[in-house]
């Protein structure tokens, strides 16, 4: 069988990177209601693996990890073409303005401040994926 790309699935993936079981519950929980396939992963080792088996559309990635943090992770995705597919939003707390400063600086298409706001994460993630898929 061929791997699918990207173009060709009928749903994106979406890739939960938390080390937060109860973040990731919730996250699906609320983008069940999306057409979309939801991948998980616990800390940034497994989420880096995730990427490179699974090839995710979008990212929804934590900036606090063991292992590589979310920063590393997404520096990564960003400076690797075969992974220019995919969309990177960055979920923190530490801090709306070091978020705001940093995120962009490793590549990040969108960022969302915890605690966060379904309807704001909602809304990024369908945008990074509209963006993405326009490219």
């Amino acid at each position: 069988m061929a791997e699918s790309t990207p173009d060709d699935r009928e749903n994106p993936i979406i890739l939960i990177a938390d080390d937060d079981p109860e973040i990731r519950k919730l996250l699906k929980a609320h983008l069940s209601s999306m057409k979309c396939d939801l991948i998980e992963a616990e800390d940034g080792a497994r989420t880096l693996e995730s990427v490179i088996v699974n090839k995710p559309d979008l990212v929804i990635l934590d900036v606090m990890m063991p292992e590589l943090n979310g920063w590393e992770v997404c520096k990564y995705i960003k400076t690797h073409d075969e992974y220019k597919h995919i969309g990177v939003v960055m979920l923190t707390a530490i801090g709306a303005t070091v978020n705001e400063l940093t995120s962009p600086l490793y590549g990040a298409d969108e960022y969302v401040d915890k605690p966060f706001d379904f309807n704001e994460l909602g809304f990024k993630i369908r945008k990074v994926l509209s963006e993405k898929r326009a490219e």
